[in-house]
Protein backbone atom coordinates (compact mmCIF):
# COMPACT_ATOMS: atom_id res chain seq x y z
CA UNK A 1 0.00 0.00 0.00
CA UNK A 2 1.43 3.36 -1.07
CA UNK A 3 2.24 5.82 1.69
CA UNK A 4 0.25 9.04 1.81
CA UNK A 5 2.05 12.36 2.31
CA UNK A 6 0.03 14.75 4.45
CA UNK A 7 1.37 17.73 2.46
CA UNK A 8 -0.04 16.20 -0.74
CA UNK A 9 -3.40 15.52 0.86
CA UNK A 10 -4.26 18.59 2.93
CA UNK A 11 -4.72 22.11 1.57
CA UNK A 12 -3.35 25.23 3.25
CA UNK A 13 -6.81 26.00 4.58
CA UNK A 14 -7.11 22.55 6.13
CA UNK A 15 -3.67 22.77 7.74
CA UNK A 16 -4.55 26.24 8.96
CA UNK A 17 -7.69 24.85 10.57
CA UNK A 18 -5.57 22.29 12.42
CA UNK A 19 -3.17 25.01 13.56
CA UNK A 20 -6.03 27.16 14.83
CA UNK A 21 -7.11 24.37 17.17
CA UNK A 22 -3.73 24.36 18.97
CA UNK A 23 -4.20 26.43 22.12
CA UNK A 24 -0.68 26.23 23.51
CA UNK A 25 1.91 28.61 22.01
CA UNK A 26 4.62 25.96 22.36
CA UNK A 27 2.56 23.52 20.31
CA UNK A 28 2.19 26.15 17.61
CA UNK A 29 5.97 26.65 17.54
CA UNK A 30 6.45 22.88 17.17
CA UNK A 31 3.94 22.89 14.30
CA UNK A 32 6.22 25.32 12.47
CA UNK A 33 9.24 23.01 12.83
CA UNK A 34 7.75 20.24 10.66
CA UNK A 35 8.73 21.77 7.32
CA UNK A 36 9.01 25.09 5.48
CA UNK A 37 5.39 24.96 4.34
CA UNK A 38 4.12 24.49 7.88
CA UNK A 39 6.49 27.20 9.14
CA UNK A 40 5.05 29.60 6.58
CA UNK A 41 1.51 28.82 7.69
CA UNK A 42 2.45 29.15 11.34
CA UNK A 43 4.09 32.52 10.66
CA UNK A 44 1.07 33.89 8.81
CA UNK A 45 -1.28 32.85 11.60
CA UNK A 46 0.83 34.29 14.42
CA UNK A 47 -0.98 37.10 16.21
CA UNK A 48 1.43 38.22 18.94
CA UNK A 49 5.14 38.97 18.98
CA UNK A 50 7.63 40.49 21.44
CA UNK A 51 10.98 41.46 19.94
CA UNK A 52 13.95 43.79 19.76
CA UNK A 53 14.85 44.58 16.19
CA UNK A 54 16.14 47.29 13.86
CA UNK A 55 14.55 48.34 10.56
CA UNK A 56 16.12 45.54 8.48
CA UNK A 57 14.93 42.79 10.80
CA UNK A 58 11.53 44.42 11.22
CA UNK A 59 11.05 44.31 7.44
CA UNK A 60 11.76 40.58 7.48
CA UNK A 61 9.37 40.12 10.39
CA UNK A 62 6.65 42.05 8.58
CA UNK A 63 7.02 39.80 5.54
CA UNK A 64 6.88 36.66 7.66
CA UNK A 65 4.23 37.66 10.24
CA UNK A 66 1.89 39.44 7.87
CA UNK A 67 -1.22 39.15 10.07
CA UNK A 68 0.33 40.20 13.35
CA UNK A 69 -2.12 41.89 15.71
CA UNK A 70 0.02 42.58 18.81
CA UNK A 71 3.63 43.82 18.76
CA UNK A 72 5.58 44.42 21.96
CA UNK A 73 8.82 46.38 21.61
CA UNK A 74 8.80 47.73 25.18
CA UNK A 75 11.92 47.94 27.32
CA UNK A 76 12.25 47.48 31.06
CA UNK A 77 13.37 50.45 33.10
CA UNK A 78 16.36 48.58 34.51
CA UNK A 79 17.57 47.05 31.22
CA UNK A 80 16.62 49.64 28.60
CA UNK A 81 19.17 50.44 25.91
CA UNK A 82 19.54 53.67 23.95
CA UNK A 83 18.35 54.54 21.42
CA UNK A 84 16.46 51.22 21.22
CA UNK A 85 13.44 51.62 18.99
CA UNK A 86 13.80 54.63 16.68
CA UNK A 87 11.59 56.66 14.38
CA UNK A 88 12.91 54.61 11.46
CA UNK A 89 11.66 51.45 13.15
CA UNK A 90 8.22 52.97 13.58
CA UNK A 91 8.10 53.87 9.89
CA UNK A 92 8.75 50.21 9.03
CA UNK A 93 6.09 49.08 11.50
CA UNK A 94 3.51 51.49 10.11
CA UNK A 95 4.19 50.30 6.58
CA UNK A 96 4.59 46.57 7.23
CA UNK A 97 2.13 45.62 9.98
CA UNK A 98 -1.13 46.94 8.59
CA UNK A 99 -3.33 44.65 10.72
CA UNK A 100 -1.70 45.75 13.98
CA UNK A 101 -4.13 46.52 16.80
CA UNK A 102 -1.86 46.58 19.86
CA UNK A 103 1.55 48.32 20.00
CA UNK A 104 3.65 48.56 23.17
CA UNK A 105 6.55 51.03 23.09
CA UNK A 106 6.94 51.64 26.82
CA UNK A 107 10.35 53.08 27.78
CA UNK A 108 11.44 53.40 24.14
CA UNK A 109 13.22 56.67 24.84
CA UNK A 110 14.54 57.29 21.33
CA UNK A 111 11.23 57.83 19.55
CA UNK A 112 9.92 61.31 18.72
CA UNK A 113 6.91 62.98 17.16
CA UNK A 114 8.17 61.95 13.73
CA UNK A 115 7.72 58.28 14.62
CA UNK A 116 4.25 58.95 16.05
CA UNK A 117 3.28 60.64 12.78
CA UNK A 118 4.20 57.42 10.95
CA UNK A 119 2.03 55.40 13.36
CA UNK A 120 -0.91 57.74 12.90
CA UNK A 121 -0.52 57.70 9.14
CA UNK A 122 -0.14 53.93 8.72
CA UNK A 123 -1.98 52.07 11.49
CA UNK A 124 -5.62 53.00 11.09
CA UNK A 125 -6.70 49.75 12.83
CA UNK A 126 -4.68 50.44 15.98
CA UNK A 127 -6.73 50.01 19.17
CA UNK A 128 -4.10 50.09 21.92
CA UNK A 129 -0.91 52.17 22.18
CA UNK A 130 1.49 52.33 25.12
CA UNK A 131 4.16 55.05 24.92
CA UNK A 132 4.72 55.45 28.67
CA UNK A 133 8.00 57.23 29.51
CA UNK A 134 8.75 58.07 25.88
CA UNK A 135 9.79 61.45 27.15
CA UNK A 136 10.47 63.18 23.84
CA UNK A 137 6.87 62.99 22.67
CA UNK A 138 4.76 66.15 22.48
CA UNK A 139 1.26 67.07 21.41
CA UNK A 140 2.31 67.15 17.76
CA UNK A 141 2.99 63.42 17.45
CA UNK A 142 0.09 62.31 19.62
CA UNK A 143 -2.36 64.49 17.70
CA UNK A 144 -1.33 62.57 14.57
CA UNK A 145 -2.14 59.29 16.34
CA UNK A 146 -5.53 60.54 17.53
CA UNK A 147 -6.43 61.71 14.03
CA UNK A 148 -5.14 58.62 12.20
CA UNK A 149 -6.02 55.80 14.60
CA UNK A 150 -9.59 56.69 15.41
CA UNK A 151 -10.43 53.21 16.70
CA UNK A 152 -8.22 53.68 19.75
CA UNK A 153 -9.59 52.06 22.89
CA UNK A 154 -6.50 52.23 25.10
CA UNK A 155 -3.81 54.91 25.29
CA UNK A 156 -1.12 55.08 27.96
CA UNK A 157 1.01 58.24 28.17
CA UNK A 158 2.44 57.99 31.70
CA UNK A 159 5.52 60.16 32.12
CA UNK A 160 5.05 62.06 28.84
CA UNK A 161 5.45 65.41 30.55
CA UNK A 162 5.00 67.52 27.40
CA UNK A 163 1.42 66.31 26.82
CA UNK A 164 -1.22 69.03 27.25
CA UNK A 165 -4.98 69.42 27.10
CA UNK A 166 -4.75 69.62 23.29
CA UNK A 167 -4.28 65.85 23.13
CA UNK A 168 -7.40 65.28 25.23
CA UNK A 169 -9.37 67.57 22.94
CA UNK A 170 -8.19 65.58 19.90
CA UNK A 171 -9.09 62.27 21.55
CA UNK A 172 -12.57 63.59 22.31
CA UNK A 173 -13.07 64.63 18.71
CA UNK A 174 -11.64 61.55 16.98
CA UNK A 175 -11.69 58.56 19.36
CA UNK A 176 -15.20 58.11 20.81
CA UNK A 177 -14.55 54.46 21.76
CA UNK A 178 -11.65 55.25 24.11
CA UNK A 179 -11.91 53.12 27.27
CA UNK A 180 -8.50 53.36 28.96
CA UNK A 181 -6.33 56.46 29.37
CA UNK A 182 -3.14 56.71 31.41
CA UNK A 183 -1.82 60.20 32.12
CA UNK A 184 0.27 59.67 35.25
CA UNK A 185 2.70 62.54 35.74
CA UNK A 186 1.35 64.59 32.83
CA UNK A 187 1.37 67.75 34.93
CA UNK A 188 0.09 70.05 32.18
CA UNK A 189 -3.30 68.32 32.14
CA UNK A 190 -6.03 70.47 33.71
CA UNK A 191 -9.70 70.33 34.62
CA UNK A 192 -10.55 71.96 31.29
CA UNK A 193 -8.75 69.19 29.42
CA UNK A 194 -10.69 66.49 31.28
CA UNK A 195 -13.95 68.27 30.51
CA UNK A 196 -13.01 68.34 26.80
CA UNK A 197 -12.06 64.64 26.94
CA UNK A 198 -15.34 63.34 28.33
CA UNK A 199 -17.46 65.54 26.08
CA UNK A 200 -16.69 62.98 23.36
CA UNK A 201 -15.27 59.95 25.20
CA UNK A 202 -18.02 58.69 27.49
CA UNK A 203 -17.04 55.02 27.67
CA UNK A 204 -13.89 55.46 29.76
CA UNK A 205 -13.61 52.77 32.45
CA UNK A 206 -9.94 53.31 33.41
CA UNK A 207 -8.43 56.75 34.02
CA UNK A 208 -5.04 57.25 35.64
CA UNK A 209 -4.28 60.87 36.50
CA UNK A 210 -1.91 60.11 39.38
CA UNK A 211 0.39 63.06 40.10
CA UNK A 212 -1.49 65.39 37.75
CA UNK A 213 -1.16 68.31 40.13
CA UNK A 214 -3.35 70.71 38.13
CA UNK A 215 -6.42 68.47 38.30
CA UNK A 216 -9.00 69.25 40.97
CA UNK A 217 -12.62 68.81 41.99
CA UNK A 218 -14.05 70.40 38.86
CA UNK A 219 -12.37 67.97 36.48
CA UNK A 220 -13.03 64.86 38.56
CA UNK A 221 -16.68 65.79 39.02
CA UNK A 222 -17.13 66.30 35.29
CA UNK A 223 -15.55 62.93 34.54
CA UNK A 224 -17.63 61.09 37.14
CA UNK A 225 -20.88 62.45 35.73
CA UNK A 226 -20.01 61.94 32.05
CA UNK A 227 -18.66 58.39 32.53
CA UNK A 228 -20.98 57.37 35.33
CA UNK A 229 -21.98 53.96 34.00
CA UNK A 230 -18.56 52.91 32.67
CA UNK A 231 -16.01 54.18 35.22
CA UNK A 232 -14.40 51.33 37.18
CA UNK A 233 -10.85 52.50 37.94
CA UNK A 234 -9.87 56.06 38.87
CA UNK A 235 -6.37 56.94 40.08
CA UNK A 236 -5.76 60.31 41.74
CA UNK A 237 -2.55 59.76 43.74
CA UNK A 238 -1.09 63.05 45.06
CA UNK A 239 -3.69 65.19 43.28
CA UNK A 240 -3.68 67.63 46.18
CA UNK A 241 -6.44 69.80 44.65
CA UNK A 242 -8.90 66.91 44.90
CA UNK A 243 -11.22 67.04 47.90
CA UNK A 244 -14.63 66.04 49.22
CA UNK A 245 -16.51 67.41 46.21
CA UNK A 246 -14.82 64.83 43.97
CA UNK A 247 -15.61 61.93 46.31
CA UNK A 248 -19.24 63.01 46.71
CA UNK A 249 -19.56 63.22 42.93
CA UNK A 250 -18.17 59.70 42.55
CA UNK A 251 -20.59 58.49 45.22
CA UNK A 252 -23.48 60.10 43.37
CA UNK A 253 -22.71 58.95 39.84
CA UNK A 254 -20.21 56.04 39.75
CA UNK A 255 -21.94 53.12 41.45
CA UNK A 256 -19.84 50.62 39.46
CA UNK A 257 -16.49 51.95 40.73
CA UNK A 258 -14.10 49.12 41.62
CA UNK A 259 -10.72 50.80 42.23
CA UNK A 260 -10.08 54.25 43.69
CA UNK A 261 -6.63 55.66 44.43
CA UNK A 262 -6.72 58.88 46.49
CA UNK A 263 -3.48 58.59 48.47
CA UNK A 264 -2.07 62.00 49.32
CA UNK A 265 -5.39 63.84 48.77
CA UNK A 266 -5.22 65.41 52.21
CA UNK A 267 -8.42 67.48 52.11
CA UNK A 268 -10.69 64.41 51.91
CA UNK A 269 -12.59 63.74 55.13
CA UNK A 270 -14.90 61.18 56.73
CA UNK A 271 -18.31 62.28 55.47
CA UNK A 272 -17.50 61.95 51.76
CA UNK A 273 -15.83 58.55 52.27
CA UNK A 274 -18.91 57.26 54.12
CA UNK A 275 -21.11 58.36 51.22
CA UNK A 276 -18.80 56.52 48.83
CA UNK A 277 -18.92 53.36 50.96
CA UNK A 278 -22.70 53.27 50.88
CA UNK A 279 -23.03 54.05 47.16
CA UNK A 280 -20.32 51.61 46.02
CA UNK A 281 -20.92 48.93 48.63
CA UNK A 282 -21.33 46.17 46.03
CA UNK A 283 -18.64 47.26 43.55
CA UNK A 284 -15.65 48.70 45.45
CA UNK A 285 -12.73 46.25 45.59
CA UNK A 286 -9.58 48.35 45.96
CA UNK A 287 -9.18 51.58 47.93
CA UNK A 288 -5.93 53.43 48.57
CA UNK A 289 -6.13 56.41 50.89
CA UNK A 290 -2.73 56.65 52.59
CA UNK A 291 -1.80 60.13 53.81
CA UNK A 292 -5.46 61.21 53.90
CA UNK A 293 -4.83 62.88 57.23
CA UNK A 294 -8.41 63.92 57.94
CA UNK A 295 -9.68 60.34 57.87
CA UNK A 296 -10.66 58.70 61.17
CA UNK A 297 -12.30 55.56 62.54
CA UNK A 298 -15.85 56.39 61.44
CA UNK A 299 -15.22 56.31 57.69
CA UNK A 300 -12.82 53.34 57.75
CA UNK A 301 -15.31 51.33 59.83
CA UNK A 302 -17.98 52.18 57.28
CA UNK A 303 -15.73 50.99 54.42
CA UNK A 304 -14.96 47.70 56.19
CA UNK A 305 -18.57 46.90 57.06
CA UNK A 306 -20.38 48.28 54.01
CA UNK A 307 -18.10 47.29 51.12
CA UNK A 308 -18.75 43.57 51.00
CA UNK A 309 -16.38 42.85 48.10
CA UNK A 310 -13.44 44.90 49.35
CA UNK A 311 -10.15 43.09 48.61
CA UNK A 312 -7.43 45.71 49.19
CA UNK A 313 -7.25 48.72 51.53
CA UNK A 314 -4.38 51.11 52.24
CA UNK A 315 -4.78 53.54 55.14
CA UNK A 316 -1.09 54.07 55.81
CA UNK A 317 -0.18 57.24 57.72
CA UNK A 318 -3.80 57.88 58.75
CA UNK A 319 -2.64 58.61 62.26
CA UNK A 320 -6.06 59.03 63.90
CA UNK A 321 -7.20 55.47 63.13
CA UNK A 322 -7.30 53.18 66.19
CA UNK A 323 -8.29 49.63 67.10
CA UNK A 324 -11.89 50.85 67.27
CA UNK A 325 -11.99 50.68 63.48
CA UNK A 326 -12.26 46.88 63.79
CA UNK A 327 -14.95 46.77 66.51
CA UNK A 328 -17.85 46.56 64.07
CA UNK A 329 -16.52 43.51 62.28
CA UNK A 330 -17.95 41.13 64.84
CA UNK A 331 -21.50 42.10 63.89
CA UNK A 332 -20.96 41.24 60.23
CA UNK A 333 -22.92 38.22 59.07
CA UNK A 334 -20.40 37.18 56.44
CA UNK A 335 -16.65 36.64 56.21
CA UNK A 336 -14.61 39.52 54.85
CA UNK A 337 -12.97 39.09 51.44
CA UNK A 338 -10.04 41.37 52.28
CA UNK A 339 -6.74 40.14 50.84
CA UNK A 340 -4.44 43.16 51.25
CA UNK A 341 -4.38 45.57 54.20
CA UNK A 342 -1.76 48.28 54.60
CA UNK A 343 -1.71 50.15 57.91
CA UNK A 344 1.93 51.26 58.03
CA UNK A 345 2.59 54.30 60.23
CA UNK A 346 -0.74 54.00 62.05
CA UNK A 347 0.64 54.37 65.60
CA UNK A 348 -2.70 53.90 67.41
CA UNK A 349 -3.46 50.43 66.01
CA UNK A 350 -2.27 47.57 68.24
CA UNK A 351 -2.04 43.79 68.28
CA UNK A 352 -5.55 43.70 69.76
CA UNK A 353 -6.96 45.36 66.64
CA UNK A 354 -5.22 42.86 64.38
CA UNK A 355 -6.73 40.06 66.46
CA UNK A 356 -10.23 41.43 65.87
CA UNK A 357 -9.52 41.60 62.14
CA UNK A 358 -8.26 38.01 61.95
CA UNK A 359 -11.37 36.73 63.73
CA UNK A 360 -13.45 37.87 60.76
CA UNK A 361 -10.98 37.59 57.87
CA UNK A 362 -9.48 34.30 56.72
CA UNK A 363 -8.62 35.54 53.22
CA UNK A 364 -5.80 37.92 54.15
CA UNK A 365 -2.71 37.47 51.96
CA UNK A 366 -0.64 40.56 52.79
CA UNK A 367 -0.55 42.76 55.89
CA UNK A 368 1.71 45.80 56.09
CA UNK A 369 2.36 46.91 59.68
CA UNK A 370 5.66 48.71 59.19
CA UNK A 371 6.32 51.54 61.66
CA UNK A 372 3.38 50.52 63.84
CA UNK A 373 5.10 50.70 67.25
CA UNK A 374 2.50 48.52 69.00
CA UNK A 375 2.57 45.72 66.43
CA UNK A 376 5.66 43.51 66.40
CA UNK A 377 6.28 39.91 65.46
CA UNK A 378 7.03 38.99 69.05
CA UNK A 379 3.89 40.78 70.23
CA UNK A 380 1.76 38.86 67.74
CA UNK A 381 3.34 35.60 68.85
CA UNK A 382 2.71 36.34 72.53
CA UNK A 383 -0.92 37.19 71.76
CA UNK A 384 -1.29 33.87 69.93
CA UNK A 385 -2.47 35.46 66.69
CA UNK A 386 -3.08 32.94 63.93
CA UNK A 387 -2.50 34.40 60.48
CA UNK A 388 -3.75 32.48 57.43
CA UNK A 389 -1.09 30.06 56.15
CA UNK A 390 -0.63 32.03 52.93
CA UNK A 391 -0.51 35.47 54.60
CA UNK A 392 2.70 37.52 54.44
CA UNK A 393 3.12 40.04 57.25
CA UNK A 394 5.48 42.92 56.55
CA UNK A 395 6.90 44.01 59.90
CA UNK A 396 10.13 45.63 58.71
CA UNK A 397 9.88 46.37 54.99
CA UNK A 398 11.69 43.24 53.87
CA UNK A 399 8.81 41.91 51.74
CA UNK A 400 7.81 42.90 48.22
CA UNK A 401 4.53 44.78 48.14
CA UNK A 402 1.63 43.69 45.92
CA UNK A 403 0.99 46.15 43.08
CA UNK A 404 -2.80 46.09 43.32
CA UNK A 405 -2.86 49.58 44.89
CA UNK A 406 -0.19 51.31 42.80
Amino acid sequence: MASICINDTLTDDELGSILSKLENDKDKEIFGLVCKRWLGLQSKERKRLAARAGPHMLQKMAARFSRLIELDLSQSISRSFYPGVTDSDLAVIADGFRFLKVLNLQNCKGITDKGMASIGGGLSSLQSLNVCYCRKLTDKGLLAVAEGSQGLRSLHLDGCKFVTDEVLKALSKNCPNLEELGLQGCTSITDCGLADLVSGCRQIHFLDINKCSNVGDSGVSTVSEACSSSMKTLKLLDCFRVGNKSILSLARFCENLETLIIGGCRDISDESIKSLAVSCRSSLKNLRMDWCLNISNSSISCILTECLNLEALDIGCCEEVTDAVFHGLGAMGTEMRLKVLKISNCPKITVAGIGMLLDKCNSLEYLDVRSCPHITKSGCDVAGLKFPDFCKVNFTGSLNEPDVLL
